[in-house]
């Protein structure tokens, strides 16, 4: 399988390959290695990790070797592994397994040594975690053919040398550009391949680069070989815009400057070691990181200008288990050296310092820290200002555990005004409170210190808040029925195209009925919803349990839809709304029931983060609700509503003139699906009352259902049978309806059903004769009209019309509802969804 950049004509004249420990797990993977450098290049250097778990196990045998134990059944299993290997790659024995045996034998011997606490046997110890990589780079070097087929074996304890500095250990340059020329001259011309982590002092003892140095090893050699590309090939598609076991949605970063990737790295970016910029950033040689199990993906090419297009942050990332040390006081403002104190206090206690804060007021500066450090850190800036703080001049030093830093990173941050306000919206949407903020001049990264089980779901929502993945909303549905299983078959059929053109994921992770429920951490298929709740995998409906799961921590939003009919459900409404949960419902229990209910769902909405929208309560997908709150919030005043609210009803007086009996009729509308299985609670006007109700309420009307004159269609003495008995005694309407149609006749009217709401706020739900200029005589079918009476429209009503009946239809509204809040979550501002429920408040 040819390397994916393999054309002659872009080929660099000396390309350096790195390859990772989960790259070079086993003889087949050193041999898959083999085609990935068929680059055309002048010169190839290979630098290797040690075998997968090699590094971990050489620490453990080193620690086992220190206490005492006895550490010989590991050391023979890394033995026996590395000749398996061996065996594999060099069949024919052309002293692979040799001189790996050499190497075991030594490693036995220090192992001894160190066991035995002989003088200098502390110095052995510091460069035996190297040696995993001194193995395997005989490994791969076998699997290349070795030196029949032009290949080199560098040690790089023969080349490169280390020092100690400011910073810690540092190249000795000088020294080990000479050494590798010397090796170069003595060897010979050909590719290398090296040893990766390894390396001596000055005094010529083995050591290391640092756990996980292995890629800063390739950008050092690729900086002394003068090479034009390195490749750090890993088991990942390159640099990711988040950690993918946190964010699903995380994308490849096709480019990335120098400066983002350093970021990146020092901020925990597990693809990259936070030295690995500087060799190749001096000698402005191209990076490039692949993955060597998907070859064919380019991956990410880290260079000197990245590149600036699309969104403005290229990659977010945490670092955990952190602390916040905070001073504060009032006799701090406007005096120098403050800050120089507090950091001199915590360089001399040994802290490292991963943020700093300070407000313009001086009256408070704070530092996030290491958790292990946390106490250390407060100690030492405490003895340092002690004094103040005995004289009152700071309040003293506080302590607060369990933070996370956010880091947002990339260079289209810089100069790009709304980058910070469009990171916090991110968070506060997700309810994520922000306890520390800081950026740098250079305005590559913006850090904010938060709770720590904030983090996941902080990086969720800044992930999406940036267009790194659709805007993800998690999504909970109650009482899959005849409307929610036409909703969740159109959410099914609306995926793609919502994910595609408007980036909006509207991920189903729960459903539940009135007996059980499924939870899924990874998302549902909508499309089979009758499978879902048949599974064995379903429990007992618990709608806490539920909810929680709904509002899961690693997810930015949270959304459920009540499709039920049930009273009970209704009642967790204030509790989700106010854990931020937004609810969008058909459910008529939670606008008409008792008002205390009713008040406390308005304020938990307007009080907290979620939105409550329940457009589909009255008039199923029509905007009958919206069209009310418009004209009030613009300021006209209602005079009255007349509405046909039951697609049933309307069906039925639409239908009835005389030549067919009512009776008829209503075992018609039942034959046809439009009543409910006892058509009595059609006929009742009860659904009807409810959503005159709600309508009321909405115009700012505080009004209960017993407030409501309801007329009961149903004859007293049918009111109290079995169904099947009211079925068979239907006749018994006939009579009177018969009657109130002629009546009506005669005074050239028409009967229909209607609920009205009057200017003093008197609510009646009955058949009416109405005047044929009327606009409820001029519906068809199942139509609902909501005819509103406003000083803007007193002689000519405005009127809203459309199919009112039938679960497509009222499924279509509860979506409507659904993507008016999900769209407004990515909106930068996201707006809140006003109720005139204030208005009843006031009233009340």
């Amino acid at each position: 399988m040819p390397s994916a950049d393999a054309s002659p004509r872009s080929a660099p004249d000396c390309h350096v390959h790195k390859f990772g420990g989960s790259s070079l797990a086993d003889a087949a993977l050193y041999r898959a290695t083999v085609p990935l450098l068929d680059d055309g290049s002048r010169r190839r250097v290979v630098v290797v990790s040690a075998m997968q778990g090699v590094t971990d196990a050489l620490i453990g045998l080193l620690a086992e070797a220190r206490a005492g134990n006895d550490w010989a059944p590991a050391w023979h299993a890394l033995r026996e592994r590395h000749a398996v290997a061996a065996a594999a790659l060099d069949p024919h024995r052309h002293g692979l397994l040799a001189a790996l045996e050499d190497e075991f034998a030594k490693l036995q011997a220090e192992l001894a040594s160190i066991a035995g606490g002989e003088a200098g046997s502390d110095v052995v110890a510091r460069g035996l975690p190297a040696l995993g990589e001194v193995w395997s780079s005989y490994l791969m070097h076998a699997a290349l053919g070795g030196r029949t087929a032009g290949w080199l074996r560098l040690d790089a304890r023969d080349v490169l040398v280390l020092h100690p500095g400011e910073m810690g250990m540092a190249v000795d340059w000088e020294t080990s550009r000479v050494r590798l020329e010397a090796w170069l001259a003595n060897n010979g011309p050909g590719h290398v391949v090296v040893t990766g982590f390894a390396a001596r002092d000055r005094d010529g003892a083995a050591t290391t680069l640092g756990r996980n140095g292995s890629d800063y090893s390739a950008a050092i050699f690729a900086n002394l070989f003068g090479a034009d590309a390195l490749t750090i090939w890993t088991d990942v598609d390159g640099v990711l815009s988040a950690d993918p076991r946190l964010v699903p949605e995380a994308v490849c970063l096709p480019t990335m400057s120098y400066a983002e990737a350093c970021e990146l790295a020092y901020f925990g970016a597990k693809v990259l070691h936070p030295q690995t910029m500087a060799p190749v950033q001096e000698r402005g040689i191209p990076l490039r990181i692949r993955n060597t199990r998907r070859p064919h993906s380019p991956g990410t090419l880290i260079s000197a200008e990245g590149d600036r297009d699309g969104a403005p942050v290229k990659g977010l990332s945490l670092v955990h288990d952190l602390a916040i040390v905070e001073l504060a006081g009032n006799g701090m403002v406007g005096v120098p050296g403050t800050a120089e104190r507090l950091f001199g206090a915590l360089r001399r206690a040994g802290v490292s310092v991963t943020m700093i804060s300070q407000g313009s007021s001086e009256h408070s500066i704070c530092c996030v820290v290491r958790g292990e450090q946390a106490e250390l850190a407060r100690d030492a800036v405490a003895a340092a200002f002690s004094e103040a703080i005995s004289d009152g001049q700071a309040q003293g030093v506080t302590l607060t555990p369990g933070i996370a830093v956010l880091a947002a990173v990339g260079d289209g941050m810089v100069g790009m005004p709304g980058v910070a306000a469009r990171l916090l919206g991110g968070l506060a949407q997700a309810r994520v409170n922000a306890r520390a903020i800081a950026q740098g001049a250079g305005e590559r990264n913006l850090s904010v210190a938060i709770g720590a089980r904030d983090a996941t779901r902080a990086l969720r929502a800044a992930h999406a808040a940036f267009w790194l993945s659709p805007q993800c909303v998690s999504v909970g549905v109650i009482g899959p029925g005849q409307v929610g299983r036409a909703l969740l078959s159109q959410l099914a059929a609306a995926l793609p195209q919502l994910r595609s053109r408007s980036g909006l994921d509207l991920r189903l992770r729960a459903l539940a009925n009135s007996r059980s429920m499924r939870l899924d951490e990874r998302g549902l298929d909508p499309a089979g919803t009758d499978r879902l709740l048949a599974a064995d995998t379903t429990e007992a409906v618990d709608l806490d349990r539920f909810a929680r799961h709904v509002r899961g921590e690693h997810l930015p939003h949270a959304l459920i839809v009540d499709c039920s009919a049930s009273a009970e459900v209704a009642a967790h409404y204030p509790r989700w709304l106010a854990a931020g949960i937004h609810v969008v419902t058909p459910n008529k229990h939670a606008g008409s029931g008792a008002w205390p209910q009713y008040a406390a769902i308005q304020e938990a909405s307007r009080n907290g983060e979620g939105r409550f929208r329940y457009e589909a309560t009255v008039g199923a997908g029509l905007p009958v609700m919206l069209t009310l709150r418009n004209l009030i919030d613009t300021g006209d005043e209602l005079y009255g509503i007349d509405g046909m609210l039951s697609g049933t009803l309307a069906w039925l007086f639409n239908r009835f003139d005389g030549s067919v009996p009512f009776s008829q009729l209503v075992r018609e509308a039942q034959a046809l699906g439009y009543t409910e299985p006892d058509p009595r609670d059609d006929l009742s006007g009860l659904d009807v009352a409810r959503k005159l109700v709600i309508l009321a309420r909405e115009a700012g009307r505080v009004l209960s259902l017993e407030d409501v004159e309801v007329e009961n269609l149903v004859p007293a003495a049918l009111r109290g049978v079995g169904r099947d008995e009211f079925m068979a005694r239907l006749e018994e309407m006939d009579a009177p309806m018969l009657a109130r149609l002629r009546d009506a006749a005669s005074q050239q009217r028409a009967l229909r059903h209607l609920a009205r709401l009057d200017r003093d706020g008197r609510a009646s739900v009955g058949v009416v004769a109405l005047a044929p200029e009327h606009a409820c005589c001029h519906t068809r079918l199942t139509d609902n009209l909501v005819q509103f009476r406003t000083r803007r429209y007193a002689d000519n009503p405005l009127v809203v019309q459309g199919p009112g009946a039938g679960p497509d239809v009222t499924a279509a509204g509860v979506f409507g509802d659904v993507l008016a809040i999900a769209q407004s979550l990515s909106s930068p501002h996201g707006v809140a969804w006003t109720h005139a429920g204030a208005h009843a408040e006031a009233h009340a």
